[in-house]
């Protein structure tokens, strides 16, 4: 039986958590801690593929967040950006949200 993905893994723990959004994006080549190039080139292994993990919410809720991945992020670059929600479907009636941030791994 094939191990869960960590990105899989990740975004399952953010939904439990109850953080507003979750997504993985594909790379096709970048480098991280490592300084190891990363690439989907054929001859690469599958592990070996790019990744970016964002997670919005508000800031506060993803610092409160972050301790549970602790035992992913050793060799991950971690960044929260104030981002601005112009339209959130699942709170049709609220405002925009300013000083609401994203995190991406």
């Amino acid at each position: 039986m094939a191990a869960t993905p960590l990105y899989h893994e990740i975004v399952c723990r953010a939904r439990r958590a109850g953080l507003a959004g979750a997504g993985v994006l594909h790379g096709i080549e970048g480098y991280g801690a490592s300084r190891r190039v990363h690439t989907t080139r054929i001859l690469s292994p599958a592990d070996s593929v790019p990744l970016m993990i964002v997670i919005i919410d508000t800031e506060e809720a993803i610092r409160d967040f972050l301790p549970q991945l602790d035992e992913f992020l050793a060799e991950a670059l971690v960044v929260v950006d104030p981002v601005e929600v112009i339209r959130d479907a699942d709170r049709p009636h609220k405002p925009a949200r300013q000083g609401d941030a994203g995190v991406s791994s």
